[in-house]
């Protein structure tokens, strides 16, 4: 007779420690990008929201999700410009997240560009489509 270990369930999202890491590191670059941005000029006169931070299982990096909400004064486009300088000043975001957050190691950043605004609006649209309106309208008619 063999003794078997029981398997272990498998993980299919984030635990909890990554998501309150997640969420402290958000609220932190929030916090930096209002009071000292870096100094660079493809980000001077944009607001910049932080929508999600995701932290690998062993909080040593991160994946920032930002919306640069100024684009549209310099030009639409000009998110991917936005991203780059915003990945150009990760040492400086990174060592003024070290003193916002108290954490074993300030994790390494990378930003990207938040598709999932473009998405919302893109079903907006949709709804607003006079012929999904009509069959919105028939579906509420017949129930």
């Amino acid at each position: 007779m063999s003794r078997t270990t029981p398997k272990r369930p498998v993980l299919t999202g984030p635990t909890q420690r990554q998501l309150r890491a997640g969420e402290l590191i958000r609220h932190a670059l929030v916090e930096i990008l209002r009071e000292e941005p870096p100094r660079d000029p493809a980000i001077e006169n944009v607001s910049i929201t932080v929508s999600e931070v995701r932290i690998s299982p062993d909080l040593k990096h991160a994946i920032c999700f930002v919306e640069p909400l100024g684009a549209g004064v310099t030009g639409a486009g000009n998110e991917a410009e936005i991203v780059k300088a915003l990945n150009r000043s990760t040492k400086f975001m990174r060592g003024r997240l070290s003193r916002h957050i108290d954490m074993k190691f300030t994790p390494d950043l990378k930003f990207v560009h938040d598709q999932s605004f473009d998405a919302a609006s893109q079903i907006d649209r949709l709804f607003d489509n006079p012929k999904v309106q009509a069959d919105l309208a028939k579906r509420d008619e017949d129930q």
